[in-house]
């Protein structure tokens, strides 16, 4: 039997006795755990208390785990300077042999220190593969050390690179080694000018991480890479002559959101291949990073070479939402996921409302988004999807305040639109909702209650004068109580107590003093009327429960 042969089957077997140490523990737990017999009084059986579970040592965890990630990152990246900065003066040959021979040497070492430090020696290992990929990499990206002009040359070069990472992370079975070594290339290969080229070798990265992703349902590695795709382009983005230097602003802008474009397609394909088998945080974590890297850069980007196409692109990004939605649904995701893609486009589209309606166009915008995105919710289930409409109708709200004319008939509007959003939050079924399904669907309903009351004081403060202030107040909280006796719904009532104290608290302490005498009597004469009435109602319904 050969000696890698002999190493692979005693790993399996170290596995297996593995498996079966805990198999046989959770054994035992549950038989310690399950009914029996009562024993006599004068001997009672006692489960075996297991051993107390492990502290986890904060300074152990980064000393062994933190620092070596820092330690091979700092290393590659100062072995990629010396190789840019200086192997330019050495010939051809040592050029190229001192650069492998860097890489084989860390690999070796690696390797040898896994026998006694598995974990710490595949760290070390993957940085070897990964100035592997610079070295190949810089043989014609880096003009101080070119060596191969071909460019198709040089990328299959690197695809073969990048093929041999994905081959011996894969024949180890490492997540370790994959994640250091596409993380490090990555990161080593934008040291040089950004061009096409770049682009391409990057993705073929990605599309490495993203093979773990679909084959082995890894989440660390794509998701590091996600992250240093997104990251390393914050920094193209801050250096303006970094993006295809001396090209026009055109072309540069076409490769930026290319790069951009492309991996956020790559990173949602993986996402939506087997989306049931990634835990719920994984891939909530993968769409929302996906977006929030897609969405912020293009717009900096956008924004710096061509502002009055923002709104085209937030368009473009609330769609491809909406149909990484559809397409979440189609490949039977979770309810979650499927609600973040759905939740991103409404957002993304409120986001983009302002860069191409002025202040009433923004108000009546974003009012018509709130309303379909609770709606839609209702309809579609999807209570993210409310949670995000209600949240825009407050913006919305808030806005009311920018245009100088018209603002009572956008309350109104708004008044209607929190009262259908939170009649969209009723559900008459005859399952009983879970605690928490109805603490959420509570919730829900308080907060349109709540808007429901602030656009109805607003608007009754557009249309009284401003001496009858509080009297408009009370008309308020005497509406909302009517339409919570008519709709049966205690949140309005609720609602209209709250105006109702802060009315009776400005009536003492600032109308009782500062209106006019004939102002004084209307104003308490309309408010002990009103409250009466409310009480009435309230006696009325008591005696009949009664």
């Amino acid at each position: 039997m050969a000696e890698g042969d002999g190493q692979d089957l005693r790993e399996v077997v170290k596995r297996l006795e593995e498996t079966v140490s805990r198999l046989e523990a959770r054994l035992e737990r549950l038989e310690a755990g399950a009914p029996s017999r009562p024993a006599p009084v004068s001997a009672p059986l006692e489960a075996p208390a297991g051993p107390e579970p492990e502290k986890r040592d904060l300074e152990a965890h980064l000393g062994t785990y933190w620092l070596s990630r820092a330690g091979i990152v700092a290393l590659i990246l100062g072995f990629a300077f010396l190789i840019i900065y200086h192997f330019g003066e050495l010939g051809v040959i040592v050029r190229v042999g001192a650069g492998y021979l860097l890489s084989a040497g860390l690999a070796a070492l690696g390797l040898w220190l896994s026998r006694r430090h598995l974990l710490f020696g595949r760290i070390v290992f993957g940085g070897g593969l990964a100035l592997g990929y610079f070295v190949t990499y810089a043989l014609h990206f880096v003009p101080a050390v070119r060596v191969i002009e071909s460019e198709p040359l040089a990328l299959v070069l690197l695809a073969l690179n990048v093929v041999g990472i994905i081959v011996i992370a894969q024949r180890m079975h490492s997540e370790t080694v994959a994640g250091i070594a596409l993380f490090l290339g990555l990161h080593t290969g934008m040291l040089s000018d950004i061009t096409l080229f770049t682009l391409m070798s990057t993705s073929m990265l990605a599309g490495g991480a993203l093979f773990f992703l679909v084959k082995n349902r890894w989440v660390i590695v794509p998701l590091s890479s996600l992250v240093a795709v997104y990251s390393t382009h914050v920094t193209w983005a801050m250096r303006t002559d970094a993006i295809a230097p001396g090209q026009p602003d055109s072309e540069r802008l076409a490769l930026s959101l290319s790069f951009l474009s492309l991996y956020y397609v790559l990173f949602s394909v993986a996402l939506l291949v087997h989306p049931r088998e990634l835990s719920r945080r994984a891939a909530l974590a993968f769409a929302l990073l996906n977006w929030v890297g897609m969405l912020g850069l293009g717009v900096l980007e956008v924004a710096r070479w061509g502002e009055p196409h923002l709104f085209t692109f937030f368009v473009i990004i609330a769609l491809t939402q909406g149909a990484g939605a559809a397409v979440a649904r189609w490949r039977s995701a979770s309810a979650a996921l499927i609600q973040t893609f759905l939740a991103t486009s409404v957002l993304t589209l409120a986001l983009g409302i302002p860069q191409h309606y002025g202040d009433t166009g923004q108000v009546w915008a974003w009012m018509g988004v709130g309303l379909g995105a609770g709606l839609a919710g209702r309809v579609l289930g999807a209570g993210a999807l409310q949670v995000v409409g209600l949240g825009v109708l407050y913006v919305a709200l808030g806005a009311t305040w920018l245009p100088a004319s018209g603002r009572a008939l956008m309350d109104a509007a708004l008044l209607v639109s929190f009262s259908l959003v939170e009649r969209g939050a009723v559900v008459r079924s005859e399952r009983l909702p879970s605690p928490i399904e109805g603490g959420r669907r509570g919730a829900l309903q308080f907060f349109c209650a709540a808007g429901a009351g602030l656009s109805l004081l607003w608007l009754l403060g557009e249309l009284m004068p401003r001496e009858l202030i509080t009297l408009g107040w009370g008309v308020a909280a005497f509406g909302l109580f009517v339409l919570g006796f008519a709709l049966s719904e205690r949140w309005y009532r609720l609602v209209g107590l709250a105006v109702l104290a802060v009315t009776l608290g400005r009536l003492m302490f600032v109308d009782l003093k500062g209106l006019p005498p004939d102002q004084r009597i209307l104003t308490f004469i309309l408010l002990g009327v009103m409250l009466l009435a409310i009480s009435f109602v309230y006696t009325r319904l008591r005696g009949k429960r009664g």
